[in-house]
């Protein structure tokens, strides 16, 4: 299997955090889009990227904002995510980035008095509209090239989300990310409806959790790790190691080691 770094808030820079990733034993950092330091404005340097990763032996894959919201009913704001994911996918192309991760955006809910009313709910075919004319961008954008959109759970997938991942995952552009601690902080919600789709399992965020915390050291947590790193490795899927500080993510790496999934 491949394994990767996301992009860690301690280190102050893209080089600092190549020379921790080659350090590690790692094949690649997740940037993300999130940070300031990784805005379209500083990815579109493609030779200053292109000399790290060259320099480092490493590869890039990218964690869009978590915020994208390409079907928010203002056309102007819409507007907006869907042009930052087109030019992230011409990045992408240049650096050969072979990942997008994306998460789904639940949109905003109105609260009465005996319930929540979301919207994306309501106006469900103007949001698949949306989601369509998504999908359609993209595929033209990425062309034979080989990237894919992977789609990350996050705190469970609403049923038009759902809907509207089965609508994507109709384009060979997009597939699954599975973040098994997003996964477990929820009661394993989503698992039904990866494992249906498991054909289409690309990328695994990797940490350790309990009921309490997530994005914890590997090994200290409740979750199966190897069941899931076993399936990681049954679709060929790269692996962010997920953990939040640096001393997390050494001590996961060990971890990884100890149990023969890493060389060292």
């Amino acid at each position: 299997m491949i394994f990767g770094m996301p992009t860690l808030i301690e280190l102050n820079g893209l080089e600092e955090t190549m020379v921790l990733c080659q350090e590690l034993g790692l094949h690649f950092v997740e940037l993300n889009m999130n940070l300031p330091q990784y805005q379209l404005k500083n990815l579109e340097k493609l030779e200053e990227l292109k000399g790290l990763k060259d320099k480092y032996q490493l590869f890039y894959t990218i964690h869009l904002d978590e915020n994208l919201n390409i079907s928010d009913f203002n056309p102007l704001v819409a507007k907006a995510y869907m042009e930052t994911v087109e030019r992230t996918i011409h990045v992408a192309k240049k650096l050969e980035m072979p990942i997008l991760n994306m998460h789904m955006n639940h949109g905003v809910h109105f609260t009465l008095p005996d319930r929540k009313v979301k919207l994306f709910e309501t106006y469900k075919d103007s949001y698949l509209e949306s989601i369509s004319i998504f999908s359609d961008m993209c595929e033209q954008t990425i062309g034979h090239d080989d990237i894919h959109i992977c789609i990350e759970n996050t705190d469970g997938f609403t049923d038009y989300e759902k809907e509207a991942i089965e609508l994507l995952l109709q384009s060979n552009v997009f597939a699954l990310t599975w973040d098994i601690g997003h996964s477990n902080s929820c009661d394993n919600k989503d698992e039904a409806f990866i494992i249906k789709h498991e054909r289409r399992l690309e990328h695994f965020h990797i940490h350790d959790g309990n009921n309490k915390s997530d994005h914890l050291t590997l090994g200290t947590g409740e979750i199966d790790l190897n069941g899931r790193l076993n399936l990681a490795k049954l679709h060929n899927c790269r692996c962010v190691v997920e953990t939040k500080t640096i001393d997390a993510l050494r001590k996961s790496i060990q971890w990884m080691k100890a149990n023969n999934y890493l060389e060292g």
